[in-house]
């Protein structure tokens, strides 16, 4: 690999706003098997039961005629703006959750995929108030405390985001994706060996998830340790698949260097993040 990645004692400043904001949290509750394109992790689709679509733009028909047949289908609703967000149309998204929520404003499906939707616009107060109303004290949660933690952590409110996560683990001790979404709040706070030690744990555990992999394989890159960062990125994988991660992990090292040459200005994630 000749691009060198960054050491981290003099720009660890930088890296919590130009990480945060390539972090697009796309979800972490399946495993992904190519290569990644970005920094991923935080809110994702847990908070909703629905499955990630084959075919978006097939989805987006499909289920556009079935909200309009019937604007109370709390599954088309979800499914049409999970898709919706799939090909980027994430107003569009938040504009399908809120009249869905409207038709049914106690249905804590359609709260969490509304939330989901908000957030992912970058909408991230409205979608942590939205989110807690997705569930109760007396009956949380974990998904949707891990992704009230994620929004949390997007408003630099990293301390509140640990009380959810530590919430989320008290239901399910060591879940990977929790632990990842913990792992990235340390990187975002500038703790880069707490955030190694955590996203080991969540690899320990998810030792096929793509995201996991490439969250610690920058935290580990990011402190200088660069041939360990590869081979994190493409262990027991093909040849062809693992130089494909590496390569990714290039592009998304070099976006964080690109933006670093006006790092002072750059917001936490002010429209991309959840």
């Amino acid at each position: 690999m000749s691009e060198k990645l960054p050491r981290p004692p003099g720009r660890v400043r930088h890296l919590a706003g130009s990480v945060s904001a390539v972090i697009l949290l796309i979800g972490l509750s399946a495993c992904q098997t190519s290569g990644p394109s970005d920094i991923t992790g935080s809110l994702g689709d847990t908070a909703e039961a629905t499955p990630a679509p084959a075919d978006p733009r097939s989805d987006i028909a499909t289920y556009h005629e079935r909200v309009r047949a019937n604007p109370k289908d709390t599954d088309a609703a979800l499914k049409y703006a999970r898709a919706l967000r799939a090909t980027g149309q994430r107003a569009q998204a938040v504009a399908v959750m809120e009249q869905a929520v409207l038709a049914q404003p106690s249905n804590k499906a359609l709260l969490a995929g509304y939330g989901r939707a908000l957030a992912d616009n970058g909408n991230f107060q409205q979608a942590f108030d939205v989110l807690g109303r997705a569930h109760t004290p007396e009956d949380p949660d974990w998904r949707i405390l891990s992704v009230q933690g994620a929004v949390l952590d997007q408003l630099d409110r990293h301390d509140e985001a640990r009380q959810y996560y530590s919430s989320a683990l008290k239901i399910v001790p060591d879940d990977p994706s929790v632990l990842s979404n913990l792992g990235l709040s340390y990187l975002l706070s500038k703790d880069l060996p707490k955030a190694e030690e955590t996203l080991r744990r969540a690899r320990e555990r998810a030792p096929g998830d793509m995201r996991v992999r490439t969250n610690l394989a920058v935290v580990v890159g990011l402190q200088g340790r660069q041939a360990e960062a590869e081979t994190i990125m493409k262990a027991d994988l093909p040849p062809e698949q693992g130089s494909a991660n590496v390569a990714a992990l290039k592009r998304l090292l070099a976006r964080r260097d690109a933006s670093r040459t006006d790092s002072d200005k750059i917001p936490v994630a002010t429209s991309g993040r959840d």
